[in-house]
């Protein structure tokens, strides 16, 4: 695995309105895509609530990306991180940074600058 997707990001997947983004990962190689828990939770959060993606979305994106738990490594570099990213930023910053992981996201202001994370914007060409 290389690459962690963003909340963002998986939501624009289902989106024809991204082509950039669903042709990257179409190129990637199956299983260098992960999504993490932190992911899961906040799309089941929206899909709860009657927002994109639905459930139908949720299961896709588990059959289609290996799901990555959150465990104590992970929780360690959590709580080296700044304050300023919401709570679920956080999570998802300290996930990718403990496992090495390069972030695809559209908010690249939200994670600039901390330490050790790498991101990649797909939906811009």
């Amino acid at each position: 695995m290389q690459y962690l997707i963003d909340t963002n990001c998986c939501i624009y997947l289902f989106n024809r309105e991204y082509p950039h983004l669903r042709r990257r990962i179409a190129e990637t190689e199956a299983g260098d895509i992960g999504l993490s828990v932190i992911v899961l939770a906040e799309l089941g959060v929206g899909a709860r609530v009657g927002k994109f993606p639905s459930g139908e979305h949720l299961v896709r994106l588990r059959q289609e990306m290996p799901l990555l738990a959150f465990e104590e490594q992970d929780a360690e570099i959590f709580a080296t991180l700044a304050f300023r990213l919401g709570r679920f930023d956080r999570l998802l910053a300290a996930h990718a940074v403990s496992r090495d992981l390069t972030l695809i996201t559209n908010n690249e202001a939200d994670f600039a600058g901390l330490p050790g994370l790498r991101i990649e914007n797909w939906v811009k060409p």
